[in-house]
C-alpha cells in the first residue's frame, strides 16, 4: 500500500521499514528553470512533477530587524545590509551565493545592542502563510518541522563572521553561549507561540555546520562546552512535546558524531560525501540510533550512470530497518537535467523499496 509523507518519515523515525524510502530535496532555482525548459510545466511543483515526498517548514523570524537596504547595484550584482546587520554581495545570477563583506556585531559590546532589538512578539510569525497552508499540508500528509534558528552555523555566518565567532569561542566563550541562548530561546518562544495556536509540526529542524573538508570546526571539547548544551536544550523541547530532533551539519562532523548521538538527536543530515563523511560507517556503527538523511554525493548527480551505480551501492545498505530519508549530500545543482533526475528518483524508488 502506499504511503503519505507523513507515514514514510514516521517509519523512518521509529526505524521501522516503510513502503519505500522517503525522497526529498532541494534544487536551486537554475535546476526548477532548467527542468522547466525540458519539459516540466511551468507552476508546476517539482515534487508533484517527479512523485517525490513533501516536507514543509514552519519559521519565525527572530533578527534584530536591522534595516535592509540597497547600498550600490550594478547588471551583475548588488549590495545590500541585511535584517541580521550584514553587509552582503548578492549576484543576480540564478544560482549563487552571497558575498559576505561586513558585520555590524563585530564584538560582545554591540552584540548587547543587536540582543535588545530581538525582541518576543507575535508578528515575527506568518500567520497568514499557516492558516492558508498548513490545512492542505495536514490534509495531504506532509511531514512537517518546525525550524529552529540558533548555534554555531547561524552565529558565525549571519551575525558576527567566522573569524570573529571562532576567536570569541576560545577567548570570550561567555559572550558565544549568550549568542545561542539568545538566538535558542528566541527561537523556543516563537516555536511554542505556533505550536499553542494549533500548528503542530513533526519534528524541529536546525541548521548548525560544524565542519569543513576533512573535519569540524572545533573540537569534540569545545563542543561539549560551548554549544551542546544548547542541542540539548532544543532535543528536549522537542522530545518533551513528543516529536523528533533533525540536525543539519554540512562538512566532515565525523568525529562529533559521539557526542551527537549523546545530545539526543534523532537524525542527521547531509551526510557530506565529499567533505569526508562515511555514511555507510555511520549505518554500520549507528544505524539503530541514529536516522540518516542524505548521503547521496552530489558530485555524481550530473552522470547518470554514475549516480545510479551510486544509489544501488549505498541505498540498499541504508535502508535496512528503516532509518534512512533519501536526499543529496547538498542540493540538486543546475547540471542535473530533467531525464537525469528521473532517473534518480526511479532508482531510489527501486533501491529504496521495501
Amino acid at each position: 500500500m502506499q504511503m503519505t509523507s507523513k507515514e514514510r518519515f514516521t517509519r523512518m523515525f521509529q526505524h521501522r521499514e516503510a513502503d519505500r524510502v522517503p525522497i526529498i530535496d532541494s534544487p536551486w532555482n537554475g535546476t526548477i528553470a532548467r527542468w522547466q525548459r525540458e519539459g516540466m510545466p511551468v507552476g508546476m511543483d517539482w515534487r508533484d512533477y517527479f512523485g517525490v515526498d513533501k516536507a514543509e517548514t514552519i519559521s519565525a523570524d527572530i533578527s534584530p530587524r536591522y534595516e535592509q537596504k540597497i547600498l550600490e547595484e550594478t547588471d551583475r550584482y548588488y549590495i545590500a545590509t541585511s535584517e541580521w546587520g550584514v553587509t552582503m554581495k548578492h549576484f543576480k545570477e540564478m544560482d549563487s551565493t552571497p558575498e559576505f563583506l561586513d558585520f555590524k556585531v563585530e564584538d560582545s559590546q554591540i552584540w548587547q545592542e543587536a540582543k535588545s532589538r530581538m525582541t518576543v512578539d507575535p508578528g515575527r510569525i506568518d500567520w497568514d502563510y499557516l492558516k492558508h497552508n498548513y490545512p492542505v499540508w495536514q490534509r495531504e500528509g506532509r511531514w512537517v518541522q518546525g525550524l529552529f534558528w540558533f548555534g554555531f552555523d547561524v552565529t558565525h555566518s549571519w551575525t558576527v563572521g567566522t573569524e570573529t565567532m571562532l576567536i570569541a569561542m576560545a577567548e570570550e566563550p561567555e559572550w558565544v553561549m549568550d549568542l545561542f541562548d539568545t538566538y535558542l530561546r528566541q527561537s523556543m518562544t516563537h516555536m511554542q507561540m505556533i505550536w499553542d495556536a494549533g500548528y503542530r509540526f513533526d519534528s524541529i529542524f536546525w541548521y548548525d555546520d560544524m565542519g569543513y573538508k576533512g573535519t569540524p570546526f572545533f573540537s569534540n571539547t569545545m563542543y561539549r562546552r560551548l554549544l551542546q548544551p544548547y542541542h540539548k536544550k532544543a532535543v528536549q523541547w522537542a522530545h518533551d512535546r513528543g516529536i523528533y530532533a533533525h540536525l543539519h551539519s554540512c562538512g566532515d562532523i565525523m568525529p562529533l558524531i559521539p557526542d551527537i548521538l549523546e545530545t539526543g538527536v534523532d537524525a542527521l543530515n547531509p551526510l557530506e560525501v565529499k567533505a569526508g563523511m562515511e555514511p555507510l560507517t555511520l549505518k554500520k556503527r549507528y544505524g539503530d540510533r541514529l536516522v540518516l538523511h542524505g548521503g547521496i554525493n552530489a558530485v555524481l548527480w550530473d552522470d547518470a550512470q554514475a549516480i545510479t551505480g551510486e544509489i544501488q551501492r549505498v541505498v540498499p545498505v541504508l535502508k535496512e530497518n528503516g532509518g534512512y530519508i533519501f536526499s543529496s549530500d547538498h542540493s540538486i545543482p543546475n547540471s542535473v537535467s530533467l531525464e537525469n533526475f528521473k532517473a534518480i528518483v526511479a532508482a531510489v524508488k527501486e533501491a529504496g523499496r521495501y
